[in-house]
């Protein structure tokens, strides 16, 4: 028995050394977090999959192409600019992933570049010749007629060119303050004009009163939907702007900027407009990126690098429009159903279809049983209904609600904006700083104080994140809470295009959590203890990292232990450090990630335990759901926060539970089991952090068409 115990021993010991030689940092062929910039490049790509794939509509195709070229926009203005600042001020700092900003500048260059060269590839060579053969077609320049060209010169001359402005770039002509992502063109020239000057180079600026995508009457295009690019115009006729003189080419090129806004909110007296006065200077931050013409010579290349500060690997040529998102457009304006995808609409479940007409219903309906909605699968009406029932039920006393995005065209607010009007007091956080919808969330805020509803623009310092509406009614002499908790905006349009849970609730204690977090952003005092809810930055990050620990103790003590979590990006260090000693424990840790992700799945000795896969498709993936084991009690939390620094600490988020077992078991299987399933849009994480479609021989399986099936017709 001695000998058997001290074999035992030896073993344990030799498997824990070699356990040990296996997690050493220094021993892992790559650095244990991955970088966040080439990261969200890699999801890029995967959008850009999409536009590759023959199976998807080709006006869908189109339209992914756009979106590929709208979020290379966001990067730059936002990432790219963020790492050239960290070079800047702090050229020796590293991040997680071991990299310094110029380190990470460089690939970044490197792989943007490479991204760009297949984008307009993939335009020219495949998309743009496959929509001409459906009848829908751009014409360019080149390829005019006779008929073609005196329409395309008369629309030119009568509409664009009172709005031109040519800009001679001499002496008494400086370069001109150029917008951020406007299109303009530069004309090199020769000649003399009538002063004798000899200028020569001009510069042309497109307002952003033209069209940059301009339809041709089918008589004229001799197809059905025929298109002409603003850029194709101007370079056609420009020369005609410089009358006596000759034009050696007309180049486009668009210059991004900073678009960071820095806002002191600690210094500022008031708030919204200190904001107001810093979105002026938005268009005018540092240039990041400079985009030519393809065929732009060299020394005109030179000039503008020279102008703007930057280098040749911040310039891209490009084969095609520099602002490949205006073409989203096309995809608005041809009426082809058939090149879309199949056309879907939520239905309201039947819960709240069937609702007598008559007042308070809903909030009977509530009050039986918490409420699950999972759009787009189902429509976001009831949450519409919901608040307009508040604003006009005599019982409902009081409105707080919290706004992040809504849009500037928002059936909820007006909806507030009416309740106040009848006398309700209406409660509104308004987050002015909602990146790139500060200046529609300062206009509700305005229009909300007008009638008398209290606004406030959150806590200083942090960005209210939370998605809560609360109604307080008077029922039989006393005050009856009921809630809504979400994972995405009050935004109907998105509510059709982003996965997102909400959860209408009439349980006290959830309620009275949410109106203990509406008083501390509205007012002052100590933290409130809430009892279900999990809110940064107080105790979300602490559960979270709390949730783990307990999964890896009931592994480390051989009883079962799982951990599945869905969000939009993974990039909080501690937590990937603690999944990391979770999965080295033994719990299985499935993730689905639809963008940036940080953790390095599938490391032997680090992280064989991970599964990290994202899914992309003909929906945006937004809701983020956390899932437990904890002991068999499963417990699963719906959240407005990614697993971010931002999240857990510069922002006010809330987790909350789901607590009715039937919508549980729905939350699990329509977030992670058929995710798991997927087998036509899902990607999977590999060690060296690069995603490979999933590809699979057996029956499709495709996550939003099975949704689709599953609640479009409830």
């Amino acid at each position: 028995m001695a000998t058997t115990n001290v074999r035992a021993t030896r073993a344990s010991q030799k498997t824990n050394a070699t356990r040990a030689r296996r997690l050493s940092p220094q021993r892992l062929a790559e650095p244990r977090f991955l970088n966040r910039e080439l990261s969200l490049l890699q999801f890029n790509e995967r959008v850009l999959a999409m536009a590759q794939n023959p199976t998807t509509p080709l006006l869908e195709r189109l339209r992914y192409l756009c979106i590929v070229g709208s979020n290379l926009d966001e990067f730059f203005e936002i990432r790219v600019s963020s790492l050239k600042e960290q070079q800047r001020l702090h050229p020796s700092m590293r991040g997680p992933d071991g990299l310094t900003a110029s380190d990470a500048l460089a690939l970044v260059d490197k792989a943007v570049h490479a991204l760009v060269q297949k984008l307009y590839a993939l335009l020219n060579d495949e998309v743009l010749p496959s929509l001409r053969a459906q009848g829908v077609y751009l014409h360019h320049a080149s390829e005019w007629d006779d008929a073609q060209r005196e329409w395309a010169h008369d629309l030119f001359v009568r509409d664009m060119m009172p709005l031109l402005t040519p800009i001679a770039l001499d002496p008494a002509h400086p370069f001109p303050r150029v917008l951020n992502k406007s299109l303009n063109f530069i004309v090199p020239l020769s000649g003399e004009d009538a002063f004798g000057r000899k200028a020569r180079i001009a510069v042309v600026q497109a307002p952003r009163a033209l069209p940059r995508v301009v339809r041709m009457p089918p008589a004229i295009a001799g197809l059905p939907h025929g298109f002409i690019l603003l850029t194709s115009l101007i370079r056609a006729f420009a020369p005609e702007l410089f009358p006596g003189m000759e034009a050696h080419g007309v180049f486009q090129w668009r210059v991004t900027r900073n678009s960071d806004l820095f806002v002191d909110e600690e210094e500022v007296t008031n708030l919204r407009q200190a904001l107001q006065g810093e979105l002026s200077q938005r268009n005018f931050g540092s240039a990041v990126r400079l985009e030519i013409d393809q065929l732009t010579p060299p020394h005109i290349e030179s000039l503008l690098q020279t102008e703007f500060g930057l280098q040749a690997a911040d310039t891209y040529r490009v084969n095609g429009p520099a602002n490949v998102a205006r073409m989203m457009q096309i995809c608005q304006e041809v009426d082809r159903p058939d090149l879309l995808f199949p056309e879907f609409q939520g239905p309201i479940p039947k819960a709240f279809a069937t609702l007598p007409h008559k007042s308070g219903a809903i909030f009977e309906l509530i009050a039986a049983g918490d409420q699950l909605l999972h759009h787009p699968y189902q429509s976001f009406q009831p949450v519409i209904d919901f608040l307009t029932t508040a604003a006009l039920d005599p019982d409902v006393v009081a409105i707080k609600q919290t706004i992040y995005r809504t849009g500037e065209d928002s059936k909820l607010m007006e909806l507030l904006i009416s309740a106040a009007r009848a006398g309700k007091e209406v409660t509104v956080v308004v987050e002015l700083m909602a990146r790139f919808d500060e200046q529609t969330n300062i206009n509700w805020a305005a229009r909300l104080e007008e009638v008398g509803a209290h606004v406030v623009y959150g806590v200083v310092g942090h960005k209210t994140h939370a998605k809560m509406l609360l109604v307080l009614r008077r029922e039989q002499g006393r005050i009856r809470r009921y809630g809504h908790l979400g994972t995405g905006n009050y935004h109907p349009r998105t509510a059709r295009l982003y996965t997102d849970f909400g959860l209408m609730t009439a349980n006290p204690t959830l309620c009275e959590d949410m109106d203990k977090v509406f008083a501390q952003l509205t007012g002052l005092g100590a933290r409130r203890q809430l009892k279900l809810l999990r809110q940064s930055p107080f105790t979300l990050h602490e559960s979270i990292m709390s949730m783990i620990e307990v999964e890896t103790a009931a592994a480390r003590a051989g009883r079962k232990a799982r951990i599945m979590a869905k969000m939009n990006s993974l990039l909080e260090p501690k937590v990937i450090e603690a999944l990391y000693e979770a999965s080295q424990a033994g719990v299985k840790i499935d993730l689905v990630i639809r963008g940036v992700c940080a953790l390095r799945s599938g490391v032997p000795g680090l992280s064989e335990n991970i599964r990290v896969r994202s899914i992309i498709g003909r929906f945006l993936e937004h809701s983020r759901v956390f899932y437990f084991y904890a002991g068999g009690k499963e417990e699963v939390y719906l959240s407005s926060a990614d697993w971010m620094d931002r999240n857990f600490f510069r922002r006010v988020e809330v987790a909350f539970p789901v607590l009715d077992t039937s919508l549980k078991r729905r939350v699990i299987k329509e977030s992670f089991t058929l995710a798991f399933k997927d087998n036509t849009r899902a990607w999977i994480q590999q060690s060296d952090g690069k995603f490979v479609q999933v590809m699979s021989k057996s029956t499709p399986v495709n996550m939003h068409d099975e949704l689709i099936s599953l609640l479009g017709s409830k």
